[in-house]
């Protein structure tokens, strides 16, 4: 009975972490394309959260924004950063992102608790990288930012358009305030 214990905790253990590493997945939503000749170093710097799903890391959050910038290895460091208007404080999470393919494809993988990654897609953006529409690797995360604290009118309309088609409810998205 002892040697059975020595065995089936570690096997047991094991099956679990990687269950647990399996239901991370860094795939995209069916019927979504990640951008094409995606340009990594014109997407790189600051960008403002207009619009995302409420989800556990960013609830009760406002002024929310994103920076990215190259690590020296290549990879791209996330650093997300918001205002708690329930605690009163501000709150930051650096993660690192790295492209699943190639970086001419806008399909990363990104995490802030290595070793679990989710998926990161840019599946729409304007020609000049002001404006861009985020999914995640299914129907429960998605983002809308922009450079500036505003989006225009057309932009957000098309961007809804896109998500509805995928099959989320964009009803549900939350509109951030920057102030």
């Amino acid at each position: 009975m002892k040697m059975l214990k020595k065995i089936a905790i570690p096997v047991s253990l094991g099956i679990l972490g990687l269950m647990i590493l399996n239901s991370c997945s860094v795939g995209i939503p069916k019927g979504a394309t990640a951008v094409q000749n995606f340009k990594p170093d014109q997407y790189l710097g600051k960008w403002y959260e207009i619009a995302r799903f409420d989800f556990k890391f960013e609830k009760n959050m406002d002024n929310t924004t994103a920076t990215y910038s190259r690590n020296s290895d290549g990879t791209i460091k996330v650093d997300n950063r918001g205002y708690n208007y329930v605690k009163k404080e501000w709150k930051e999470s650096v993660g690192e992102a790295r492209f699943v393919n190639s970086e001419n494809e806008a399909r990363l993988k990104v995490s802030f608790f290595k070793p679990i990654w989710a998926g990161y897609n840019v599946v729409d953006i304007d020609d000049n990288y002001r404006y861009a529409l985020i999914m995640g690797n299914n129907l429960k995360y998605l983002w809308i930012l922009s450079r500036t604290k505003e989006i225009p009118e057309s932009i957000k309309q098309r961007f809804l358009a896109k998500a509805k088609s995928i099959g989320y409810n964009t009803d549900q998205l939350i509109w951030v305030k920057h102030d």
